[in-house]
């Protein structure tokens, strides 16, 4: 695609200089541009151009001046690039620039360079065209042609996927193999590759459909499912050793390419890609079992404390209705008994008061003296004893728990005990027999400890088997007790850069931070210190903020002034609509694709592609839109002719996939960037919102969860949109997951070519440990707080209540410098982890909340986060321009949540699937669809705006209200109907 060009890019990369403009005299008007042409895009690209489309009319019109060739730009089209003339340029512009044409030997070194550095990590090559070039230019060579240099990096990924494979077959055992045959014969070819059933088979039976389909949501069923499922691909015998030097990028690209084939497919592999094949996906699907299984018990632990907890207040509910008016109804019993005292109760009293108001008074005062944690913990014992205790020990048989931390020491031999004894009958452990500090919580030592006729103490077994299981969830959702084999609850030091220590250096500057602590505290105290004294000093005149001297709201804030509307924002939105009328959103899509091409990104997971470009482009196109608008397949493909439903299921298993998609979604974002003109939207943007988004879902899976705040079943999808209304990044999460790591995770893995210095967040997405470690990672974290009024300030030293004394009522404690001192490097090891992705940012965080604040690095990062809060408070409280600009960012994101029920319409906007990976495929293809209508809506704002009359209409409060995100003239429903040849009437 032609790369545009801003004026100030122009004159900065494709300017020429005294030199090379002495070497022009003597040739023609276009002889003199084709050579300015060539020379520049050889400095700037590494490479000669192949076509003249591939230079931008900007470009050479700016060429085309400076070597005073005006009017020969027509005639550059017809300057042969490959000719005699444009030959003899190219040996002239290689001597001057020092560049040799490639050889075989170079060839050979690309091949060697391409499979040590860069297929590792991108083993289909998505990006090893661009990768390629740059080596070239670092080595000064002269690439082939683009066409010959995309034949020897397929050649090179095909060489280094053959070894791979290779390598995985000879260390498989004859025993493994016979497994794999094994299980590959156990299924009927006819009978499908894939299975939404929830499967009882016993292990031993297991099919490899069963293998691939998802567990379901949490119960004890599905539970010992899963079990059986690891414990059948624990049969193959697949060991580490097995996948040594294989990448992780290498093994998921195979096991996904092995659950999209067919059994009849997989068999007919030759020997070494069948196995190695079949081996990927058992364990890398070994690792997901493991991690779903770790899921379940986590859920089903939970469910039995609050499944008890519901129970015990329904029942203290319904007992503990009041009966009004028990002192007239006290004396009225008390007359009735004292003017007949011999009398029948059910004769005095019970005509007076009957028998019903009698016992809900003596249930009222039952209730009353409800021994609640008891009453839990009964219940928790019945329902655990009846039914969960079934799975403990499968569980304990299928998961080793380890930790690194002798403090939970304590469970781990708890959970020893109680496998020692899985087949014992007794009902008693003796008190010194199992561990139960760290174990039993005090509150409830008194209903699990016991006393024996002798006066000896005693256990209750299954009252300590479910204090075992809650202790180990409490430690595994921190990472401080871990599991073999896993991969999110994996040993936690494997999520940090093992080799830290040997590039400790390397990794500080990666991070920009100062080596040694005390400097970097310094600097930190530097700012503290500074805001604090300016927003003391300012306070007094400050009209918007108050410090109350009594109660917990100490904060006042007065409310915005209301903005100014926009005089022409809507009278715009009507020309938009005026000129392009009901365009159906397909077309959209289509014309994004014609343009920037991203169907380029979905590859077949296959080993070869064997349908026309064509062909595919248009049933990419409506697998995207049927996904993305939640419509379904087969009601888009009932509307096209030439393509059956079966076509389109075929491109989805085979091409579209998460990774695909965010390539996609990245290449459109980048296209927005690229065509927003700086007079209209503003230079680059920096700034980004990010919040989320409930949807329903079917809930017969491992991600969708009840809501606590919203209500319903569903999951979440967390979005980061700048202040243009351009998505760069979204994923889906649980209800219950962390916001704060989803922030973190977008910032960081968006890979779109946005630099983000400033994170807009909702309370939910803000956190001391986050406040830590953006400031570290070098951006700005700046959150809206919903409860203001009671946010603190602390102190630099402890004597800074009398330095800063109109802040004396919101000032708290002095921070604890020396705890930062003290894990600084910890605190930079776990930064770089997230900075590197050695592991996601949830599964780092989860190390550092609340459950465990005895952590060293945790304190230090809350205190680190507790200073950095304070100077955002001093600045957020400060200045009432940046809470304006945080409110407006979070606004430009809950505009994007308004336009998600538009296009994602069918099924009532619920997410009509069980499996998880089916749930992230609507949710990237809905992200995919948004960002076109955006890219295409700033096509159409450009052109209206670059006619005068509309440019001089616009104020400054229309600058400000302009969005791409509207959608009042796109129609996304009807008949699906996609014709390619077919283009909306934009510009070029």
């Amino acid at each position: 695609m032609v790369q545009s060009w801003t004026d100030i890019d122009l004159q900065e990369q494709w300017a020429l200089n005294a030199d090379e403009l002495a070497l022009l005299p003597g040739m023609t008007n276009t002889g003199r541009l084709a050579f300015a042409v060539q020379l520049k895009f050889m400095e700037i690209h590494g490479r000669f151009p192949e076509r003249h489309d591939e230079i931008d009319p900007a470009v050479l019109d700016w060429l085309a001046t400076q070597v005073g060739s005006g009017s020969a730009t027509d005639g550059f089209v017809a300057f042969e690039l490959d000719g005699r003339q444009g030959r003899r340029q190219r040996r002239t512009i290689r001597g001057m620039l020092g560049y040799r044409p490639t050889t075989g030997g170079d060839l050979q070194r690309l091949s060697e360079w391409l499979a040590n550095d860069v297929l590792p990590f991108d083993p289909q090559a998505r990006h090893g065209r661009d990768l390629a070039l740059e080596w070239y230019k670092a080595q000064h060579l002269e690439p082939p042609a683009i066409d010959h240099l995309d034949r020897v990096i397929r050649s090179a990924a095909h060489g280094f996927e053959t070894r791979q494979q290779e390598a995985i077959h000879r260390r498989l055992s004859a025993a493994s193999k016979a497994a794999i045959d094994g299980l590959l014969a156990s299924e009927d070819p006819d009978t499908g590759n894939e299975s939404e059933e929830v499967s009882t088979t016993p292990a031993s039976a297991l099919t490899f459909s069963q293998l691939k389909a998802d567990l379901g949501k949490a119960s004890r069923d599905n539970l010992l499912v899963g079990i059986a499922r690891r414990q059948s691909i624990d049969a193959i015998g697949l060991v580490a050793d097995v996948f040594k030097g294989v990448p992780a990028k290498f093994i998921d690209q195979f096991r996904q390419r092995c659950a999209t084939e067919s059994i009849r497919e997989l068999r007919r592999h030759p020997a070494s890609i069948r196995y190695s094949m079949v081996a990927m996906f058992c364990w890398r699907r070994r690792q997901q079992l493991t991690d779903a299984l770790v899921d379940m018990l986590l859920q089903l632990i939970h469910s039995i404390s609050t499944r008890a907890e519901k129970k015990i207040d329904k029942k203290q509910f319904a007992a503990f209705k009041k009966v009004r008016g028990k002192a007239r109804l006290l004396f009225k019993l008390a007359e009735a008994t004292v003017d007949q005292p011999e009398g029948v109760i059910k004769d005095v009293v019970y005509p007076v008061v009957s028998q019903n108001t009698l016992k809900e008074l003596v249930s009222e005062f039952e209730a009353m003296g409800l021994d609640f944690e008891r009453e839990v913990q009964e219940t928790m014992r019945s329902s655990y004893g009846r039914h969960y205790r079934s799975m403990l020990a499968p569980v304990l048989d299928a998961l080793t728990f380890r930790s690194n931390n002798t403090v939970h020491r304590p469970v781990i031999d708890a959970l020893a005990v109680l496998q020692a004894n899985r087949d014992s009958k007794r009902q008693y452990y003796e008190a010194d027999e199992v561990p139960l500090e760290g174990v039993v919580p005090k509150k409830w030592r008194h209903i699990v400890i016991d006393t024996a006729k002798d006066g000896a103490e005693r256990v209750n077994r299954i009252d300590y088997e479910v204090c075992v299981l809650q202790a180990l969830r409490k430690r595994l959702r921190t990472k401080e007790i871990w599991v073999e084999g896993a991969d999110r609850y994996r040993d936690p030091e494997q999520d940090l850069p093992a080799d830290f220590d040997e590039k400790r250096d390397t990794y500080y500057d990666m991070l920009k931070v100062p080596k040694d602590a005390q400097v970097f505290i310094e600097q930190v105290k530097a700012a503290m210190r500074q805001w604090l004294k300016t927003f003391n000093d300012g306070l007094p005149s400050n009209p918007k903020v108050k410090l109350r001297k009594q109660g917990k709201n100490i904060i006042h804030l007065s409310p915005y002034t209301a903005q100014t509307e926009p005089p022409n924002t809507a009278a715009l939105k009507r020309e938009i609509g005026r000129r392009w009328s009901d365009v159906e959103l397909i077309d959209i899509v289509k014309e994004v694709d014609l343009r920037l091409n991203f169907t380029s990104a979905f590859r077949t997971a296959a080993s070869r592609e064997v349908l026309d470009p064509p062909v595919l482009q248009r049933r990419l196109l409506l697998c995207l839109f049927g996904i993305g608008t939640n419509v379904g397949l087969k009601r888009v493909a009932s509307q096209q002719p030439g393509v059956t439903f079966d076509e389109l299921r075929y491109v989805k298993r085979r091409f579209v996939n998460k990774e695909a998609l965010r390539a996609a979604v990245a290449e459109i974002v980048n296209g927005t960037f690229r065509i927003r003109q700086a007079a209209i939207w503003g230079d680059a943007t920096t700034s980004c919102a990010s919040d989320s988004k409930q949807f329903g879902a079917y809930d017969q899976n491992l991600m969708t969860e009840w809501h606590a705040r919203y209500g319903g079943r569903g999951i979440m999808i967390y979005w980061h949109v700048d202040q243009n209304s351009t998505c760069i990044y979204s994923q889906i999460k649980r209800c219950s997951s962390s916001e704060v790591a989803a922030m973190m995770e977008g910032v960081l893995r968006h890979c779109t070519t946005m630099e983000i210095e400033q994170q807009y967040v909702d309370t939910h997405g803000q956190s001391e440990v986050a406040f830590a470690f953006s400031y570290i990672l070098g951006f700005d974290l700046l959150p809206r707080f919903k409860l203001i009024a009671r946010q603190k300030l602390s102190m630099v030293d402890a004597d800074d209540a009398k330095q800063f004394a109109n802040l004396e009522p919101i000032l708290v404690r002095a921070i604890k410098w020396d705890l930062i001192a003290q894990q600084y490097d910890e605190i930079i090891k776990y930064t770089t982890a997230l900075r590197l992705g050695t592991a996601d940012s949830e599964a780092i965080l989860r190390r550092f909340s609340r459950a465990d604040p005895v952590h060293p690095t945790y304190q230090a990062l809350a205190e680190l986060g507790k200073a950095i809060k304070t100077l955002f408070l001093c600045r957020y409280l400060h200045e009432e321009s940046l809470r304006r600009e945080i409110h407006e960012g979070l606004n430009v994101v809950e505009n994007w949540n308004s336009a998600n029920s538009f296009i994602f319409y069918g099924e009532k906007s619920e997410i009509a699937t069980n499996r998880v990976e089916d749930q992230e495929l609507a949710m990237l293809s809905l992200h995919l669809l948004q960002a076109c209508l955006v890219y295409v809506n700033t096509l159409f704002i450009q052109e209206v705006l670059a006619e005068p009359v509309w440019r001089e209409r616009m104020t400054a409060d229309d600058w400000r209200a302009l969005s791409p995100l509207i959608y009042h003239h796109v129609n996304p429903y009807g008949r699906i109907e996609l014709d390619m040849n077919r283009r909306l009437p934009l510009a070029a």
